[in-house]
């Protein structure tokens, strides 16, 4: 299945936003490798959603505004 171009850019914009919001985040990680913990994947033509990232110890607060940021991009 081919990604819906818009949904993809509203999911990373809202990344984006998540990231700007937390003091933290912008000392340890850039937005760019922020959003790349987060690469979409598809399971029968439908997202799957993000897992928390083995490679960044992301706190799980920002990990579940990332999950609530993918709900409102693709439901």
């Amino acid at each position: 299945m081919i990604a819906d171009p818009l949904r993809v850019s509203l999911f990373e914009m809202r990344l984006e936003e998540i990231h700007r919001r937390d003091p933290l985040l912008r000392y340890e990680i850039t937005i760019r490798d922020f959003i790349a913990l987060f690469p979409l994947r598809y399971k029968n033509g439908a997202p799957v959603k993000p897992e928390q990232p083995t490679s960044f110890g992301l706190d799980r607060h920002v990990f579940l505004q990332v999950l609530v940021a993918f709900s409102q991009s693709f439901n």
